[in-house]
């Protein structure tokens, strides 16, 4: 059954020089990869059970077979084991205990090599690309990229991303967005994982991640570190909030979000297909940040619980159903923004209960003292607080009662 060593292919040799420098593939890790499964497939295919060994020389393109076999006094299996006499002929040297090599490359072992070789070589390609994605994919976890919307099935919405295709649950796509192929959008990627068929990454339209990097896209202030993004509140598809902070007195952190005519703050509402998105101002003092939060509606006075962390705010009587906003969703943003349990009175409540006024200065919320409505609306009470601090990119409809919202 021995033959001469199988001159193996010269478009093979060059291949694994190929795949070496673009794919990055160690020649020395598809050679091992190749050996192994040769041994599989003379056993497989010439039904032998002995412990054999195939030498792929790339010097000289030549696949060879040897069989290995211990060293024994006595042979109980010849397939495994050979005599010491018998060993000792072919090299005087050897003993007890060692292992000696014959080589035993079948004739017609050419075929089924090269098939193996290039299944192998194949099979080891794919899984280098999927190497190379999953690392290239794990390192931009929470970023934004842009994708182009594939196809639909109950499960998923598939996201070309160039080299390889996103998942987008139902879960977290955007309740006021259809998707429909070849529609580009730009997708925030939550989770990347690493299985059987390759890497599976994980994207999301809904995810608060997305709406702070689309801001980092759009203001550079943001994006150089100028004005940080303290927290962000989201309702996906219907109202977001965002607070930001700058240590730079020059610098309108708001304004700079906003852009000049609101241009930065619309490309991101653009994005989003109209999500309504308020920008209000940090501050480390609750008082102040919870007033802000509840933006666009004006406060008079938020009494603070340090020890709750909860807040009463006191707003105007006319003011009331636009703090709370529709179906409480004005409120509830803003103690996701500020992390305190908000409590909204009216005026005429607050009073009933003796809780306003505190005192002389109980509505000066910014520090600086209140600055008052003058614009002849008889709606409005002179002591309403406008927030100076907060802007936005629309404005809710109005309806609620007192609530609280944590």
């Amino acid at each position: 059954m021995k033959g001469d060593p199988i001159s193996m292919s010269s478009e093979l040799v060059d291949a694994l020089t190929i795949l070496e420098k673009e794919k990055g593939i160690s020649r020395d890790v598809l050679v091992e990869a190749i050996e192994a499964a040769l041994v599989s497939a003379y056993r497989r295919n010439f039904n032998q059970a002995q412990n054999v060994r195939t030498d792929l020389n790339l010097a000289n393109g030549t696949i060879r077979v040897f069989a290995r076999k211990d060293v024994v006094e006595e042979v109980f299996d010849p397939r495994l084991e050979i005599s010491l006499e018998d060993a000792q002929k072919i090299n005087p040297s050897y003993e007890i205990g060692d292992v000696v090599e014959l080589e035993v490359t079948p004739k017609d072992f050419g075929r089924i090599a090269a098939q193996t070789a290039k299944q192998v070589v194949t099979q080891r390609v794919r899984e280098a690309e999927r190497g190379i994605i999953y690392n290239e994919f794990i390192d931009r976890e929470d970023e934004v990229m842009t994708g182009i919307v594939q196809r639909k099935d109950p499960r998923f919405t598939y996201v070309s991303l160039g080299k390889t295709e996103a998942l987008l649950p139902p879960g977290e796509q955007s309740p006021n967005e259809t998707y429909n192929p070849h529609d580009r959008i730009k997708v925030y990627i939550t989770k990347v994982e690493r299985t059987t068929k390759g890497p599976q990454i994980f994207v999301s339209r809904t995810h608060p991640g997305l709406l702070k990097r689309l801001f980092e896209l759009e203001v550079p202030e943001i994006y150089d570190g100028i004005v940080e993004i303290r927290s962000i509140a989201r309702e996906a598809g219907d109202r977001s909030k965002i607070s930001v902070y700058t240590d730079r007195p020059e610098v309108d952190p708001v304004g700079a979000c906003v852009g000049p005519k609101g241009q930065r703050v619309q490309a991101i509402v653009n994005e989003l297909h109209g999500e309504k998105i308020d920008i209000v101002k940090w501050s480390d003092d609750p008082s102040k940040f919870v007033a802000n939060a509840l933006s666009p509606a004006k406060v008079l006075d938020v009494l603070v619980d340090e020890n709750n962390k909860a807040t009463t705010v006191i707003v105007p009587d006319y003011q009331l159903s636009l703090a709370i906003g529709k179906r409480g969703q004005n409120a509830r943003l803003a103690a996701k923004l500020t992390g305190w349990k908000i409590d909204i009175k009216s005026e005429t409540d607050a009073r009933g209960l003796g809780i306003y006024p505190r005192s002389e200065t109980a509505g000066d919320i910014d520090g600086e003292g209140p600055e008052l409505f003058e614009d002849g609306d008889p709606g409005r009470t002179p002591e309403a607080l406008a927030v100076p601090d907060a802007k936005e990119a629309d404005l809710p409809e109005n309806g609620g009662k007192d609530e609280e919202i944590e």
